[in-house]
């Protein structure tokens, strides 16, 4: 049986595999991207793969794995982020989601992709935009965070004790090296007033009839699991979305010893969708 963690797939001549770049418009930016094309004639169904904040993880190593299961794979840039035009903000990461997810249709042609097949997977801020693209976006088939920040859950933090405040902006002012046009005031501010229309909890209505995916990771300081895991668990739980899996991963926000565990993960959640 073919493993794509551990082999490559054969090539194929007339369909082989490519890498080609991608451009998204969003916002009057135009969104870098890379898209992971498997060999074959496809159709091919797509995973976006959505980083974090600020993007020093972009998960490269999940992208050519599913590429090797048979999924295209598109890793990309936000706007104000690693010479990205535009201003980075929190909103402006939820707008750039969509606009790739709408804009990958103007792509399918040319690169034997089937976009009635779009699941997202993001990690970390990427699994919060994961998880509000797809319950604004009833053509996302599928959806899975990762250690997913839960900027609903961090609002009501900050707005019931200032030193949390304090500590998210100074947290995030030390993070804005890649990024242009914004601060850890603003970053802050902009959280607290979306406030809990960012829970992650009260998606669940929206996602109730499709495949989540939901990992916690169990060590991690910057999303930890008792404020933005579990309680999202159990409102999915409650709803109750359908097809639900969870995990809690022992391990830290990157998933530093678990990326194999994680990738399997994703391939078997991904495997079992319609």
């Amino acid at each position: 049986m073919f493993d794509p963690l551990a082999a490559d797939p054969p090539r194929d001549p007339d369909f082989p595999a490519t890498t080609p770049t991608l451009t998204f418009d969003s916002g009057g930016a135009s969104l870098l991207g890379v898209l992971h094309v498997p060999a074959g004639r496809g159709p091919h169904p797509v995973v976006v793969l959505l980083h974090g904040f600020p993007g020093n993880e972009r998960n490269f190593d999940l992208a050519q794995a599913l590429r090797r299961a048979g999924y295209a794979s598109l890793v990309f840039h936000y706007r104000g982020s690693w010479g990205v035009g535009g201003s980075w903000s929190w909103g402006h990461v939820l707008e750039d989601t969509a606009a790739v997810v709408a804009g990958l249709r103007d792509h399918a042609a040319a690169h034997r992709l089937d976009p009635q097949r779009l699941v997202l997977i993001g990690h970390s801020l990427g699994g919060f935009a994961a998880l509000m693209t797809a319950a604004a976006e009833p053509s996302v088939a599928a959806v899975a965070s990762v250690a997913a920040f839960d900027f609903g859950a961090a609002a009501a933090l900050c707005r019931t004790d200032p030193s949390v405040r304090a500590s998210y902006v100074e947290a995030f002012t030390g993070e804005l090296g890649p990024l242009r046009g914004t601060s850890g005031e603003a970053l802050v501010s902009e959280m607290e007033a979306a406030g809990d229309s960012w829970r992650l909890a009260g998606l669940a209505p929206l996602l109730a009839d499709r495949p989540v995916l939901l990992i916690g990771t169990g060590l991690d300081t910057v999303t930890p699991y008792d404020v933005h895991h579990e309680p999202v668990v159990t409102a999915y739980q409650a709803q109750p979305v359908e097809h639900l899996e969870h995990h809690l991963f022992p391990t830290d926000h990157a998933l530093s010893d678990h990326r194999v565990t994680l990738t399997r993960t994703l391939l078997g959640f991904l495997a079992r969708c319609p």
